[in-house]
Parts: structure tokens; sequence; C-alpha cells
């Protein structure tokens, strides 16, 4: 696993082992990536469910301001802050070491840009995006990645679907922050 693009390009990061884990193949990031490249400049980020941070990273590599990972698992925080030091962005990340729905009920941040890739079939996605919603700016976006037969609905609060792409098994959602 690499970061594809920006300042920290062609770096390498590490992953976690064994089949809990699911990395974002470099095909889809550069994808949901591309979706929304003119928002990530100056971007306060939200990576959450972070497994190795490779979502927040490529955003700080292509010039956000700055990210929050958030990961309930210890041995995820401790690859993500690895993978952060290896990219040279500490002075530019948190690391939070929580359950990620606990999180969005109790974070103030406003986010103009978020990543969620939880666990797939678990529901989780469902309840993070209506608590989400209340953390994002206006013209914010959202970026889901989930199993593909996932119907999620149309609107969520000021959140409004605004594409779909599908890459095999995995389809990712792409919301904005329309307004009140």
């Amino acid at each position: 696993m690499r970061i594809i693009a920006g300042t920290a390009r062609g770096r390498k990061l590490r992953t976690l082992e064994g089949s809990d884990v699911r990395p974002t193949t470099d095909k889809v990031k550069e994808a949901m990536f591309s979706a929304v490249q003119f928002q990530i400049p100056g971007a306060t980020v939200l990576d959450l469910f972070g497994g190795s941070g490779q979502l927040g990273i490529e955003a700080l590599s292509r010039g956000a301001e700055k990210v929050v990972f958030v990961d309930k698992s210890k041995a995820s925080v401790n690859i993500i802050t690895e993978n952060i030091e290896t990219a040279e962005f500490t002075d530019k990340s948190r690391v939070v070491f929580m359950d990620s729905l606990d999180f969005l009920k109790s974070d103030r941040t406003m986010y103009d840009l978020a990543f969620l890739d939880p666990p797939y079939n678990m529901g989780i996605l469902e309840k993070a995006l209506p608590l989400l919603a209340e953390r994002m700016n206006e013209g914010g976006r959202v970026i889901c990645e989930h199993e593909q037969r996932l119907e999620l609905p149309e609107k969520i609060g000021p959140l409004v679907l605004k594409k779909k792409y599908k890459y095999g098994k995995i389809e990712i959602s792409q919301f904005i922050h329309a307004g009140v």
C-alpha cells in the first residue's frame, strides 16, 4: 500500500495483517480522491474507522490542513500513528483511540471532508451518517466505502446522496452537505 499523489507520493504505508482488515485498493482510492480533489486543499478531514490511516494520509499528501483519525482498535491506532510518522504529517494529525459512534456523539469539530470505511454488514454506516451530518460544514463531502448491496437513503438530514460508484463487490457513496 502506498500514497498515490501529492507531497508524500510513493511512500509505503503499513497495514494490519489478517481477515479483519480490508485496505482500500489503489484503484478505489484513486476514484475516491478524483471525486473530491477540489475539496481537499486546506480542508479539515475526518478518517473515521481509520484502519491504517491511508485515506486521511492521502488527503494530507494532497493538501488537507488537518486530519482526525478515529479507530477503536489499539493495533490500528498504532499502525495509523506509525504511518503518519512515515509520511511526516504528525503536525497535521490527531489520532483518537475510541469507538467511532461514541466519537461522533462527543466531537465538536466541523469537517469539510469525511471518509467512512466501516466493517461491512454490521449496520454501522447507517448509524454513523446521521451523527456525522451534524459535524459537516455546508458543502462538505462524505465518502463512504461499503458493500455493494447496502441501500443508503438519498437524504440523511442535510446530507444528500450525490453519486454512487461500483467497483466489483465494493460501492462508494458520495454525500454532499446541502445546507439546512
